[in-house]
Parts: structure tokens; sequence; C-alpha cells
């Protein structure tokens, strides 16, 4: 079923920073389905940045942002956003990747904010999950809901990963992360963020959903075409 749906989602997706669909390949292993992808020889976003420093980070997060709203355009939320699932393509571009999890919304004609899923699996990586994701009625939610705003809260988080090259709370277990997030608590500026990038992770990763901006927001001050935030929602 993963298979089946990740495969419809990804087919009709075309777009420069976003990994391409060529099929599915039933002959290589007689026993499974395989999705088929280029080979993408760079790796990933991660691998690319330890071996090549951190020139190039502000370029990439702007290129995952412009996929990730590429994404957000046709009403489809990625849903497992993190460093190992961008890669980079042959000619050094950001390019998203497995859409396992990604799911299809649906945005009614009276209410924007509701968003009814094709999924509610909750499977993902949580280091990356809003807490609206961990505890969804104490956050706003009736029910785990993927939706625009949590993509938002895991691209803040990849922020925080591509400078630092670990995984948000790297040190501590899963359960305990879960817990941090709960209580408000966010990892730790990375020395090398500019204050400009800061703010706007932090407004990205707030609490409250519904001060996240949108994806086409943090787009425009990537791209230098509107201001940097400089009052923080928490």
């Amino acid at each position: 079923m993963k298979f089946c749906k990740e495969a419809l989602v990804w087919q009709d997706l075309r777009h420069q920073f976003i990994l391409p669909f060529l099929g599915v390949d039933r002959k290589t292993f007689p026993s499974a389905f395989c999705l088929v992808a280029p080979w993408m020889k760079n790796g990933t976003v991660l691998k690319y940045l330890k071996e090549r420093g951190l020139k190039e980070i502000n370029r990439l997060l702007l290129e995952i942002a412009q996929g990730l709203e590429y994404l957000h355009s046709r009403n489809i939320v990625h849903g497992d956003l993190r460093g190992s699932n961008i890669l980079i393509s042959d000619n050094f571009h950001a390019c998203l990747a497995d859409f396992g999890l990604a799911t299809t919304i649906f945005i009614s004609d009276t209410e924007a904010t509701t968003y009814a899923p094709s999924s509610s699996n909750h499977a993902g990586s949580v280091r990356w999950f809003a807490p609206e994701l961990i505890s969804p009625q104490q956050f706003g939610c009736e029910k785990f809901v993927r939706t625009p705003a949590t993509d938002v809260y895991a691209f803040a988080c990849v922020c925080v990963e591509l400078h630092t090259g670990n995984a948000p709370f790297t040190k501590i277990v899963d359960a305990a992360a879960m817990l941090k997030v709960i209580a408000g608590e966010r990892p730790e500026r990375p020395v090398t963020v500019l204050d400009g990038t800061w703010n706007l992770v932090i407004t990205a990763w707030a609490t409250d959903f519904r001060h996240r901006p949108k994806i086409g927001d943090i787009v425009a001050v990537l791209a230098g075409s509107r201001k940097p935030y400089s009052d923080v929602c928490t």
C-alpha cells in the first residue's frame, strides 16, 4: 500500500528541485516492485555539505524551500522532510526525495485551515515532528494530521541540521527529544547561522502552528525579495 501511495504521488511531480520519477521496475528483484529514480552520485545534502563546507548552504536551503513550495502548491505535504531525504543532483542542486509519507490535502470552501489527509500514518522521523504531531490535542488539533505547517516546522529543523550535520537533539533518545519539543524547547543555535536565518528558523518552528509562515514567505525571505523576519512568534 505504501509503495502504491508513493508512486501515485510521485509520478506526477515535475520540478527542478524534486527527484524525478522514472517508473516502476518489476524485473530486477522478482519478489518486489521498485520505484526507479536517477542515480544521485553526490548523495545526500548532508554528505555534500560535509565534504564541501557550508559556503553553498543558503542556496541549498532556498532550493529545498522552493521544492517544498511546489509540493504545497499542488496540495501535497511531504511529511518526512529531513537531510537524508534531500539529495544532490549531478549539477549540484537540491532534490527532495522519499514521498512514502506524502499526503494529499483538501481545503474546505469555508475553512482554509482544515486539512483532510489521505493517511494518518504516524510513521516518520520524530525528531523533525512539530509539537502538534507529538501531542495533537495539547496543541490545538483533534488528531494526528500532517499539514503544510508541520512541513514548515520540519524545514526549520532541517536548517539547523544542515548547519550542524546532526539530527535535532542528537545527543538524546527520541522520547526525550519529543518531551523537549512539547515543553517548548528547540535545538540550540549553531554558531554558523546568521541572524536573519535564525529569526526565520525561530518563526518557522513556532509552537502554535498558526503563527508559522507559509513556505512561500520563507522562499521570499531566502531569495531576498522580502525583509527577514524581525518579529518572532513563539
